[in-house]
């Protein structure tokens, strides 16, 4: 696998926001965490109202990660959790139950990062 350039990374970014979005993913949010000290460049973050439902989104981002050629370093596999995690690298992708986003706050935790608005 060829190393992607920033514009090909935002790219992917964008369209794992839309393949949540499809799955009717709640409260996405993008993160830009590059200026963070993590070595990685977006969270995305988002809700499932069910387990069922987080599992359908979780599927369909490493879907998306594996159509795009882009190598996953982690993710639940049989796991079902309040927090879910797929980790690509320089995208890394939370889901969460509604109750595990207000616990555990990343977007108030990462305060500072740029969120970047996704049409």
């Amino acid at each position: 696998m060829k190393i992607k350039s920033e514009e090909e990374i935002f790219e992917l970014a964008k369209k794992i926001y839309k393949v949540i979005d499809e799955k009717d993913g709640i409260n996405i949010k993008v993160l830009d965490m590059k200026n963070s000290p993590l070595l990685v460049d977006y969270f995305i973050i988002a809700t499932g109202n069910s387990e069922t439902h987080l599992n359908a989104i979780k599927e369909a981002v490493v879907e998306e990660f594996k159509k795009n050629d882009h190598q996953l370093l982690y993710y639940d596999r049989d796991r079902i959790t309040d927090w879910i995690i797929v980790d690509g690298g320089s995208i890394v992708v939370h889901l969460f139950s509604e109750k595990a986003r207000e616990f555990y706050d990343l977007e108030g935790l990462w305060v500072e990062s740029e969120r970047i608005k996704i049409d």
